[in-house]
Parts: structure tokens; C-alpha cells; sequence
């Protein structure tokens, strides 16, 4: 099943660019740039989410950087 879900997600990202790519011809490199990126990141992070189904989320992340900060603040 996971092989299976791989390939759907890859072929949902390649029709996502082949999609949006030629509306991105009129913009710069730099928005280029940050579509390509932001959508690998979440090609790669749905790839390992399918993987690693027990990996904590982003937002557990976010809680751990912060749980300090708040405790800080508290006093």
C-alpha cells in the first residue's frame, strides 16, 4: 500500500507543476524558486509522513521550540 500511495502522491506533485508551471512563466526566478521549494518540502515531508506514521508533526515541533519560551515568560 505504501508504494502505491508513493506514486499517487508523486503523480498529484507532477501534475501540480504541470499545472502551475506555465502560469509561473511570468513571474521571477525568486517566486519560481519558492514554489519549487515549498512543494518539494511537502513532497518529502508527505513522503516520510507515509513512512514514518508514528514521526510527531509540525506542530509538535513548534511546541517544543516554544514550551521553553513560555515557561520564561511566566516568570
Amino acid at each position: 500500500m505504501s508504494l502505491g500511495s508513493m506514486i499517487t502522491i508523486t503523480v498529484a506533485v507532477i501534475l501540480l507543476f504541470w499545472y502551475e508551471w506555465p502560469k509561473l512563466k511570468r513571474y521571477s526566478g525568486k517566486e519560481k524558486g519558492a514554489f519549487i521549494a515549498i512543494t518539494a518540502l511537502g513532497w518529502i515531508l508527505s513522503i516520510l509522513l507515509l513512512l514514518f506514521p508514528e514521526m510527531p508533526g509540525p506542530t509538535q515541533l513548534v511546541h517544543a521550540i516554544f514550551k521553553p519560551l513560555g515557561q520564561l515568560l511566566e516568570q
